[in-house]
């Protein structure tokens, strides 16, 4: 989520448009299920955690502030957690029997029993929390501060804040690399991306990101050893490869990204932008080939289930209710 206005989309009805390269197939890169209503005000959602373990997907409301926990096997909502005010990052860790939800209107994140969908703990205090990543090998959560007050560090096991850590900047999103076993962290008000070494909880590098402007969303592609990042201020994606920590790739989204979203199995990246446009991306043989463009009012969060290959897009007003639509890609 970005602290950013974000412009407001005409659009109406569901399009397709091609691809801002070639276009590696023809027809539609996705294609409508479902749009299943779910509880809550038309205001808007915020990021996704899909959870395959207990089978749940968490959404954050997050101008009602509330956290919605869908059931991906019978497609109904099974839950929900309130008194979340303003409710933006999220992240479930089924080994620790969590979700942790980032709440900036209390500073706070809070965790969540995953078992009983109560809150069990409220810490911090930080300036706007974010972005939500897990270190599995030193069981610490890392969440983003966008008021640039640095990184927040959490114990898994104790809900203890263990530290702060300077970063420099403001925060986007933060992702965990399992490759190098560090946490990234997009520093928008710098460009680059800064890397946590987990077990010191201290800034090891800084990657540059040449021709970034306000790097915000991120993901790791841990087979291929590349990380993706959305830029806000350009609508631009930047491919970097984390082994030769360098920009390989430049390509075009749309304005003002935000969430992205990765199928590892069936090799496609959305980048879901605040106008409305999710962009589709093939990954062949490292390099990443423009599928198509879907605009869908209010499309800006994403989450993929990897067994599935189902997408699914949380949408704030259709014909005045949420919903939650459900999508598929074709191989």
């Amino acid at each position: 989520m970005s602290r950013r206005a974000f412009a407001v989309l005409a659009v109406l009805a569901l399009t397709t448009r091609p691809g801002l390269g070639a276009p590696s197939r023809s027809g539609p890169v996705l294609e409508r299920r479902a749009d299943i209503p779910l509880p809550g005000p038309a205001v808007r959602f915020d990021y996704q955690s899909v959870d395959t373990a207990s089978n749940r997907l968490y959404i954050s409301h997050m101008n009602a502030g509330e956290l919605l926990v869908f059931n991906l096997g019978t497609n109904r909502v099974e839950g929900t957690v309130g008194d979340l005010p303003r409710v933006t990052g999220v992240r479930a860790v089924p080994s620790l029997g969590k979700v942790y939800a980032s709440i900036p209107g209390r500073r706070q994140v809070a965790i969540i029993d995953a078992r009983t969908l109560r809150v069990e703990s409220r810490v911090g205090k930080i300036g706007f929390p974010d972005g939500i990543a897990y270190a599995p090998d030193a069981g610490k959560i890392y969440v983003s501060d966008e008021a640039g007050g640095g990184e927040l560090v959490i114990d898994g096991k104790t809900d203890a804040v263990v530290t702060t850590i300077p970063i420099g900047g403001e925060a986007g999103n933060t992702v965990y690399d399992p490759v190098s076993g560090h946490v990234l962290v997009a520093v928008q008000t710098r460009n680059d991306v800064a890397e946590i070494d987990p077990h010191t909880d201290r800034v090891v590098g800084h990657i540059s990101l040449v021709g970034a402007d306000h790097p915000h969303g991120m993901i790791v592609d841990p087979e291929r050893n590349l990380l993706f990042v959305a830029n806000e201020g350009n609508a631009t994606m930047l491919v970097v490869d984390l082994g030769a920590r360098r920009i390989v790739e430049r390509l075009p989204v749309g304005q003002d990204p935000d969430v992205l979203a990765l199928d590892p199995r069936w090799e496609r990246l959305y980048v879901a932008a605040e106008s409305g446009v999710v962009s589709v991306f093939a990954i062949r043989h490292d390099r990443i080939a423009p599928e198509g463009d879907v605009v869908i009012p209010h499309a800006h969060s994403i989450a993929v289930d990897p067994r599935t290959h189902s997408v699914y897009l949380p949408l704030q007003s259709v014909q005045g209710r949420p919903v939650l639509r459900i999508m598929t890609a074709h191989q």
